[in-house]
């Protein structure tokens, strides 16, 4: 029967991937579901892989206005691989290229990006993991922090983020003082180039060593990456007057307080720098590239997990308990 030859079984294969879907908090499934074709305007991406982003926890451990199942890949956004379709219109770019991609639902094998939202690789990067998303978005932080030379910085928690923002100031000539809860974590700061290093255990101790490292006066700039209450509150306690305090943790699950009297009198210039603009994310990719490329970066180290599509859960639960030795989970597909 026709539905039994080869050809009938290789245009099934072809036909359908795996996608992971969240059915519902705290569980995810794979599930066999149409390759997209690219539209006017975009590209098909065959992904080598995606990173795990905290972003995606609340959609996993569940809130009252999720719907489920969610789409199939979502909310994967981290992905990157090779262009095997193009879309009417398209220029700049080849069937095979390698590439860094915006996308959204990007766990699953195959997605769809906007031509204008994905990066080509260089061949020096070839064989490497490259979650462009988050790559470029420690560079777009690290840019609108206004880091140089001289000058003192204070790293409010190290995940991934942390460290690559870590890297970045230390080698723009700042002296960086990084403080995480995990020794692991401290580890990695100081390998990517930390001065100081601090646990987050004891609110006065940190803010009494920030200032006796600066003679006083608080820190120049101060990152905040953690995404929780009392973190925000100890990194505004110690920026300097007219310092500059860059909010770059995912503060999602609620409100904050914040002791505007304190921001107030001081002075503080203050940063929110999660970028929403898909253009200005593309840049922060490119800067990443660049940096990744040029040695200024090596992320690798930072990669410390690694999971099938089918294991995404695992990935998840590592993502929500953060334990020493977790810094950033991959799901290779």
């Amino acid at each position: 029967m026709l539905g039994n030859s080869p050809s009938a079984l290789v245009q099934t294969a072809t036909a359908t991937m795996r996608a992971a879907v969240i059915a519902g908090p705290k569980q995810t499934e794979i599930e066999h579901v149409a390759i997209p074709d690219p539209g006017p305007g975009e590209v098909r991406v065959r992904l080598e892989g995606c990173g795990v982003c905290g972003s995606n926890l609340p959609a996993w451990e569940g809130r009252p206005w999720f719907q489920y199942p969610t789409e199939p890949g979502s909310p994967g956004h981290e992905g990157w691989g090779f262009i095997d379709a193009l879309g009417d219109g398209v220029t700049g770019l080849s069937l095979g290229d390698r590439v860094g991609a915006l996308s959204y639902r990007a766990y699953a094998e195959y997605d769809i990006a906007q031509a204008q939202a994905v990066v080509p690789l260089p061949q020096n990067l070839a064989g490497r993991f490259f979650p462009g998303e988050p790559l470029g978005c420690a560079i777009n932080i690290f840019r609108r922090s206004g880091i140089e030379v001289g000058q003192t910085v204070v790293i409010v928690g190290i995940g991934f983020l942390g460290a690559v923002l870590t890297r970045l100031a230390s080698r723009a000539g700042a002296r960086v003082i990084a403080i995480s809860r995990r020794p692991f974590a401290l580890e990695i700061a100081q390998d990517m180039g930390a001065d100081v290093v601090m646990p987050l255990d004891d609110h006065q101790r940190i803010v009494k060593n920030v200032e006796q490292l600066t003679r006083g006066q608080g820190a120049d700039r101060v990152i905040e990456a953690v995404g929780s209450q009392w973190p925000l509150d100890l990194a505004a306690e110690v920026t300097r007057v007219r310092g500059r305090l860059i909010i770059a943790g995912y503060h999602q699950d609620g409100p904050r307080q914040v002791n505007m009297q304190l921001w107030n009198w001081r002075g503080i210039d203050v940063v929110n720098a999660h970028e929403r603009e898909p253009s200005v994310y593309i840049e922060g990719i490119r800067g990443a590239v660049e940096a990744v490329s040029s040695g200024l970066l090596n992320p690798a180290r930072l990669y410390t997990h690694t999971f099938p599509l089918s294991e995404l859960d695992h990935a998840f639960q590592l993502m929500h308990e953060r334990p020493d030795g977790f810094l950033k989970a991959l799901v290779l597909t």
